[in-house]
Formats: C-alpha cells, structure tokens, sequence
C-alpha cells in the first residue's frame, strides 16, 4: 500500500497484534519475515526493534524520505531501542536516503503480482498452459460445489463473531502449524483493522463445509481502485479436501470476482516464484528489508553493467528516454495521473506495460528446449531486449552502435533491409559475396580486411536458405575488431545449433531472432535482440518505448507458454520442405533446388521470366529472387494444399 494514511493504520494493526503502544518487538517475532533475517547475527535476532516507515503486512510501501528516517531514528533513542526495521521496500525505489541513514538491505524475495487485463482464462491459459488452466478450474468447480463463499465487509465484522472467532482459531492454528512464536493476525489485530482507516476497503472472505469454517482471509482493495492485495488466508488443514485445493480455488475464484468487478490485477503478496507463476501471477517486484543494528556492515554495492564498448558517442550521453527508462518501477497500485489519456474510455487508453522481464525470462526458458540451444537458458533477462520485429533490431543497433561513415558489412545474396537501414544512415555499406556452389561460405580475410564497425550475417541465410560454416562465424567474431550481427529469423527450421548461447562470452556478437516465422506470430511484431547487457542498454537508449503492446505480449506469451502446437507446425513444415524440394528438383522447369534449413526454398528455373509470369497468371505469389540470385525464386513452405497447387501451375508452366 503505497499511501502514508494506509500505512499508518497497518502501524495501528502491528501494535494491536504486539499488546504495546508502539511498534517495537523482536526480529523473531515477524512471522514469515523472520525467515529472511536467519543469516544475521542470532544476537540480532532477540534485540527489540523498531518497526517503521512500513509494516510487516503483505503490501509493500514505498522507501520512506529523510525526513521520516529522521523521525524514526529520534523514535528509537527516545524509546532506547537499538535496532529499526524498515520493512518491505521494493528494491525498485529510491533507496538512497536509506543507506544515508546507516540502514542496511536484508533481501526478503518478491512480491507476486496478477495482472487482469482480459478474459480470466484467456490470461491464463497464456501464463500457465492450457493443462495447468484445467486443473485450476476442476479445482474450483469441485470447491464451489462442497464450500461456500461468503465476502463480508470489515466495518461489518461487528455483527458477524463467529467469523471473528473462526479468523482468529484457524490464523493461531496456521502460526503453530509452522512454528511461529507471534500471530500477526490475532483478534486485536484483526479488531484494530476492521476498527481502522482501511475498514471499508478490506472484506473478509470465509468459506464453510456445512456449518464448519474451512478457509478464511483478507482483502483488501487499492487505494487507487483497480486492484486487490491478499492480504492472509489460513486453511484448515485437519479437512484433506480445504488442503489440497482451497487455496488454489479461492484464487481462480478471486480472480473471476476481480475481472467481474472491473479491476485490473491481484496482489499475492510474497511467496515462492515459481509456485507463484503456476497460479498466475506474471509481476515479480525484488524486496528488501532494511535495517539498523549495532555492528550490521552495509554490503558492497553492485556496480551497473558498463555501457557497451560498441555504443556511438552520441548514444554514451544520454538515458534511456523515459517512462522506459523507469520499467523496473511497477505503477499497478499508483494512482497514476502522469499519462495524458483519457480516463474514461478503459483499460486500451492506457500504455503498454514496460516491465517486459518475466515474458523475457518465459521466451529465454521455453527457447532454451529447442534442439540446439541448450545454453540459451543460462542467459539472464538482462540479456534480452524485445523489438518491433527482428528488422527493427537492425535499425536499432545500426543507429545505437555505429556512427556515419563506418562501415557495415553484408554478405550478398542476403536480405536486402540490412543495406537500406545502413544507407539511410548515411553508413557506407560493403559487399563481400557468399562463395561455394550451395552460397554458404563466408570470405572471412575479405570482411576483416574491410575491417567493418558492424558486419550482418544472415544464417538460415535468406534467400538462400543455406547454413554458414561455424568454424568461419567463430573466426570471424572472434578476429574483427567490430561487431558481428547474426539474424537467425529462420534457426527453429534448422537441424544446426543458435549462436544464442554465445552473446555472454563475445560482446560484440548480437543474435537477432523473430517470432514471426517459426512461432506464426508475425501480426504480433515481436524480435528479440539477445546480446551483451551493455549493448542491450545501448540499444535501450535509442529505442521508442512503448512500442511493444499490450495484445502483442499476450499473444507472444500465449504462443510460448502452450509451445507443442507451434512445435509441431514445425516438424510439419520440415517434413513438406524435404518432399517439395524432392518434387520440384525432379521437375521439368526446374534447373536447381538449393538445400535449405529455413521454411522456404530457393529455385533456380529454366525460363524464370516467363514460369514467373504463368504463376503469377495463376494467382500464386512467390518471391522473384532474380535480382540477387540470377533466375531464382524463394518459394515458401505452405500447406500440402497449397504446394500441391504449385506444383500443377509449375506443370501447365513448361
């Protein structure tokens, strides 16, 4: 809860459940955050301590200003305390004012977080899969069927004392099931909240077998009105069915009542990430503890990844433009009054969601299976910069990593943007032609001769279709003094590994990928660039933000999370490229299938002119690649419908 006057009746709540006037007990008696503080000193443990600036409650609070540290530090002198604990910050803040005071940052994990931006089950299939989704809604359904739901509003708790009473019984029986030594919620708390500031605002839900309370808990509604924090819940666990699956059919259920209330996400509070992501949540927020202690030694600090080597000067003195520049910073719970949109008009009229890390980490986990790229799981989200399309990664670095008059290398017959993008930026392009009769061998001493700022290879090369000679790639990226661009649009076709992995050991290499071929996404607009953290904050710098929407990460989250389909589609596509291209090698009008590794083939004809006037007289479209590879067309892969369909137009061709 980001808002003093809320923070201060949680401060009411924690004194209520201590028995004192102020908020002063024991590390050890925080509950589950004391778990957090098992490293420390066990001394450290027992001292007293000061809880301030924030609660011990599920939401977070913001860092609190100097001034409030200030406050705190008089606070604990005058009550001769020696420790202050600031609970719960977001590591995402200002935490300067922080380490000034001599506090000191204790990791406490992440909040989890459930963004609610459709159709509940929409949103999760894409998140957790379409079998993890069915389990989810047999859960529910077969709760819904044996336990009630009963919502009941704090300010109203007065009149209902067996929920009360059935509250406190099963959040002490939690607290001795796992060993606690202070209940956070007993009655006074609980007293203290639905007597409070925050009492019209919070609800506790209560579900009952017959007459009997199985589950109880909290929630409570942001201030800013589109959202829900989960407060606590506490299950009985002596009742097998209540343990096995309320919990998880309480929260599909919450879900349902937030989308049908018209709120935007679900706060879960703390928790296991990865137990976190089965339910739904798609937002981890790093916490920290801070605290004050006698002899407590601030750590060192992390240095941030250095710029890139490879930036353009222009590009070293200037941020990453904002919002973008604050990605990390989550607004969920932010009454957010900074975007100049229109309030009325729903959840389109407000921006995309910048913090892309965790569909970043979903594409680094789900790649990582592929055959062929079984190093790529080892890279972090810092790593990973998603693009408007892997041709937008290619403007993007020319602009970021060189300056005009460099020189960018191509390796003709290859795509033809990369020279454009280079001409209109005033980057003078060199050609130095793929050899070898299969146009797969790169003339390694002619590119480093050139001694290129940004060389860009093309492998699956299109619109060859060929794989390039590793040996020479590895001679090449590791003998240039520039950077090497290697676009693997087409590498999911392939049989050969990525060079993915590679981008952590080399930082001049940059892997541009797409979810447009393989993955069917090419409506969605989404490249990836996978490269040295410095080089993706270079790239950051000159990048537009907020061009990633909302629908397109759905879809990509979506495509990735249920992957079998779009796997499948693959080894489909595999298998009618090797028959087409043993059909048309036998065929009359053709004079040479190129082998291929993509999900096309390049054809050279025998009268190209006039076999691409009768296609074209036929209604089919294929790629008239002539000018790059004489009397060539690049046909792709289609349906067994449709490339039988060629293949009689290809006949009537003759």
């Amino acid at each position: 809860m980001r808002r003093p006057a809320d923070i201060d009746a949680l401060q009411h709540v924690l004194c209520a459940a201590l028995g004192s006037r102020e908020p002063v007990c024991s590390l050890a008696q925080l509950g589950q955050d004391a778990d957090a503080f098992n490293t420390l000193d066990p001394a450290m443990l027992k001292r007293p301590t000061l809880v301030g600036g924030g609660t011990p409650y599920s939401p977070t609070t913001p860092a609190p200003a100097s001034h409030t540290l200030d406050e705190l530090i008089r606070r604990a002198q005058s009550l001769d305390v020696p420790q202050i604990l600031v609970p719960n910050v977001r590591r995402s803040d200002d935490t300067s004012a922080l380490r000034a005071a001599g506090l000191v940052p204790v990791p406490a994990g992440s909040e989890c977080v459930s963004r609610l931006t459709g159709d509940v089950d929409d949103l999760l299939r894409g998140r957790v899969g379409a079998g993890r989704l069915r389990d989810l809604r047999r859960r529910h359904h077969a709760a819904s069927r044996d336990v009630t739901w009963e919502r009941i509003r704090l300010s109203e708790l007065d009149r209902k004392p067996w929920a009360r009473d059935a509250f406190a019984q099963l959040h002490q029986r939690h607290m001795e099931r796992y060993g606690g030594s202070h209940n956070p919620y007993n009655p006074d708390a609980l007293d203290a909240l639905a007597h409070g500031a925050l009492a019209d605002r919070t609800e506790m839900f209560v579900r009952r077998r017959e007459n009997t309370v199985v589950q109880v808990g909290l929630l409570s509604e942001s201030h800013n009105g589109r959202g829900l924090y989960y407060l606590t819940q506490a299950i009985d666990h002596e009742d097998p069915a209540a343990r096995h699956n309320l919990y998880v059919a309480s929260l599909y259920r919450l879900y349902l009542h937030a989308r049908r209330s018209g709120l935007d996400w679900v706060h879960l509070g703390r928790g296991d990430a990865e137990g976190k992501r089965g339910l739904g949540a798609d937002l981890f927020v790093p916490l920290d503890h801070w605290l004050r202690a006698p002899d407590l030694a601030p750590p060192e600090e992390e240095e941030e990844p250095a710029l890139s080597r490879f930036a353009a000067p222009p590009v070293t003195t200037v941020p990453v433009p904002g919002p973008a520049r604050f990605r990390h910073r989550p607004r969920f719970d932010l009454l957010d009054l900074s975007g100049n949109t229109n309030p009325f008009l729903g959840a389109e009229s407000r921006y995309p969601e910048l913090d892309t890390v965790e569909l970043a980490r979903t594409y680094l986990t789900t790649v990582s299976k592929l055959p062929g790229h079984e190093g790529v799981g080892a890279l972090s989200t810092d790593h990973l910069l998603f693009t408007s399309g892997a041709v937008d990664g290619v403007m993007l670095l020319l602009a970021a990593l060189a300056s005009p008059g460099e020189r960018v290398c191509v390796t003709p017959p290859t795509f033809e943007l990369y020279a454009h993008f280079a001409s209109v930026l005033r980057l003078p392009v060199v050609e130095v032609p793929l050899r070898g009769e299969d146009l797969s061998e790169l003339d390694t001493e002619r590119i480093l001769a050139a001694d290129p700022r940004v060389t860009i290879l093309c492998d699956p090369n299109n619109p060859v279709g060929t794989r390039l000679g590793r040996a020479q790639v590895h001679a090449l990226v590791t003998g240039t003094r520039g950077l090497v661009v290697i676009d693997e649009a087409y590498v999911e076709f392939s049989e050969n590994p990525s060079y993915a992995e590679l981008v952590e050991e080399y930082d001049n290499l940059i892997v541009l990928r797409t979810l447009s071929k393989a993955w069917g996404l090419a409506g969605a607009r989404c490249g990836i660039a996978l490269a040295h953290p410095g080089v993706v904050d270079a790239l950051r710098r000159v990048q537009v933000p907020l061009g990633f929407t909302n629908a397109s990460q759905r879809a990509v989250r979506d495509r990735l999370t249920n992957s079998q389909r779009a796997l499948v589609s693959i080894r489909r596509i595999r298998a009618e490229r090797d028959r087409m291209a043993a059909a048309l090698a036998g065929h009359p009008v053709v004079d040479r299938v190129f082998p291929s590794e993509t999900n096309f083939l390049l054809v050279r004809l025998h009268k190209h002119e006039r076999v691409m006037d009768q296609l074209r007289g036929a209604g089919i479209l294929v790629a008239d690649t002539g000018g790059l590879v004489p009397a060539t067309c690049r046909i792709s892969i289609g349906t067994r419908r449709a490339n039988n369909t060629l293949l009689e137009a290809l006949s009537s061709a003759r």
